[in-house]
């Protein structure tokens, strides 16, 4: 009688078992289904941005080369279709370069406009502090002061990659502006700074002299000359403003 009980027993405990396993199966199949396609669609999205930041990375080094050839109307193609990538790096470099041309046919607005493109579609603050840079510099000749305070000033913070060169843009423009008191005491921070180019921190001192002896009339001149050169290291590769070669340093 008692192995009839325990038989009994057994096959309920299975039955019970049969029907729990029915009942979280399809939970089970549920989550690896929805595990397994998180999965591959992560995978491809990885592969996806892999792809298209191969091909605007082609796109914007045949640019390159169909500028140094003189093949212009296919640099400005190939730079255009870099700039719709997905890829943020190819993307904002691209938008830099167009507005390069910009700036070399003497098309300051439109510059500026791509260069705030550049800045937005940036994927970090090297590439974007240095489209707003560009983009700063663009507009030292035709807009007002306050207007180039506004996009320098947060480039000068602690911390911000071009913040030497924004002081530097930000000085020029006070001298441009009439504010030589405020420019000398620009150009003295630069002179100081030991993290500044040697080449900031002599054209800082010397954009000084200048001030001291009355003679910095001459030195706006020097700056629109200057405002489409890229910005100093820690610049991207291939990141220059326009057609013009890197310079290693920021406005002369």
């Amino acid at each position: 009688m008692t192995d009839l009980f325990e038989e009994v027993e057994e096959q309920l405990r299975s039955d019970r078992y049969r029907k729990l396993v029915v009942r979280v199966l399809p939970v089970v199949l549920g989550l690896a289904a929805v595990v397994l396609v998180a999965f591959l669609g992560l995978w491809g999205w990885r592969a996806y941005q892999d792809r298209s930041a191969a091909k605007a990375s082609e796109q914007y080094h045949q640019a390159i080369e169909a500028f140094a050839e003189g093949r212009e109307a296919q640099a400005v193609q190939l730079w255009t279709e870099a700039s719709k990538s997905p890829s943020k790096a190819y993307k904002s470099l691209a938008l830099m370069q167009l507005g390069g041309m910009r700036m070399r046919d003497n098309q300051p607005a439109q510059a500026v406009t791509f260069f705030d493109q550049a800045a937005d579609a940036a994927p970090d603050n090297l590439f974007a502090d240095a489209a707003r840079l560009k983009s700063a510099f663009a507009l030292l000749d035709t807009a007002p002061f306050k207007d180039v305070e506004a996009r320098l000033t947060p480039l000068t913070e602690e911390g911000r990659p071009y913040r030497v060169q924004a002081r530097e843009a930000l000085a020029f423009a006070r001298l441009m502006a009439g504010d030589t008191a405020g420019a000398r005491g620009d150009f003295l921070v630069i002179s100081n700074s030991l993290d500044a180019p040697d080449g900031a921190r002599t054209r800082a001192k010397a954009a000084m002299d200048l001030i001291d002896t009355g003679s910095a009339k001459a030195i706006p001149g020097a700056v629109k000359a200057a405002a489409a050169l890229p910005p100093t290291l820690p610049t991207p590769p291939g990141l220059i403003a326009g057609p013009q070669q890197p310079q290693a340093n920021g406005p002369q």
